[in-house]
């Protein structure tokens, strides 16, 4: 994959890392409106080439009470409607192959969940839009592993796709990041560190995947150290009462820092 493969994409001249980030789930019109404004104006001031993410639907919740979206077609529309208000990117991630074709009409990259990423059926449904498509690593697979998922996307004719690792499983209810997995999915794919998934710390007695947020610098600079592509961060003005996956995700008053010091690394990554 190119940068230049995403429509509506800025800032690809600048040899940064590029940025997928917004909230988990599109919970309203002026959340989404508003995460994206903070953020789209401090990757214009740092010149990063950013993507907005949220996801339409969450389809994989541990409880059946878990917030799931708020219709598949209203989600997509705001999705459109952010892409259209700031002239940047979106992606969201499909669950069922009959998401595909549907989800290719409102966003700019489809992403394929990690629980999923082995679903020849649904990998070779992104791909056969012509969407750029971002394979997320399963908790479950190791970094060379993935290369045979890439090879479905590019043996249907579609060359533009990226890896993101999100950790790995540590046990039961914890997850690491092999830094040395980076180097290796490069080989295949441009890759993204999923920072904030990788805090998780899923499979909790109350039903409630928890997270450990205090570490996301950490995680994300050593990212970039390794030489990741891109970063992947969820993001959200009032994370303890986001609708899901807010006990991991980095609240938006604390990005702007947060980024400002990471590409200062990848400059620095850039000259040595």
């Amino acid at each position: 994959m190119n940068l230049n493969d995403i429509p509506k994409l800025k800032h690809t001249h600048t040899n940064n890392f590029f940025l997928l980030a917004g909230p988990c789930a599109i919970e309203g019109e002026d959340m989404a409106l508003r995460i994206a404004e903070k953020v789209v104006a401090i990757t214009n001031k740092l010149e990063i080439p950013y993507i907005f993410k949220g996801s339409f639907k969450k389809a994989n919740r541990s409880r059946i009470d878990s917030f799931t979206g708020i219709g598949d077609e209203k989600a997509l529309t705001i999705l459109q409607k952010v892409s259209e208000t700031f002239d940047i990117p979106t992606v969201t991630d499909i669950h069922e192959s009959s998401d595909a074709a549907m989800a290719a009409e409102f966003v700019d990259v489809l992403q394929i969940p990690a629980f999923l990423v082995r679903q020849t059926d649904l990998v070779v449904a992104a791909a056969k839009t012509g969407k750029v498509v971002n394979l997320k690593k399963g908790q479950f697979m190791s970094p060379e592993s993935m290369q045979h998922t890439v090879k479905k996307v590019t043996d249907s004719g579609n060359n533009k796709v990226m890896i993101t690792d999100r950790g790995t499983m540590f046990g039961y209810q914890d997850m690491v990041v092999d830094f040395r997995g980076i180097p290796t999915m490069k080989q295949y794919a441009a890759t993204v560190l999923d920072v904030t998934h990788s805090l998780q710390q899923p499979n909790q007695s109350v039903g409630v995947t928890g997270g450990r947020p205090e570490m996301i610098s950490t995680i994300a600079r050593a990212g970039i150290a390794t030489g990741v592509d891109g970063l992947f961060i969820e993001t959200h003005f009032d994370p303890a009462n986001a609708k899901s996956d807010g006990a991991n995700m980095l609240d938006l008053s604390k990005l702007e820092k947060l980024l400002t010091d990471l590409v200062a690394i990848r400059k620095t990554i850039n000259h040595l």
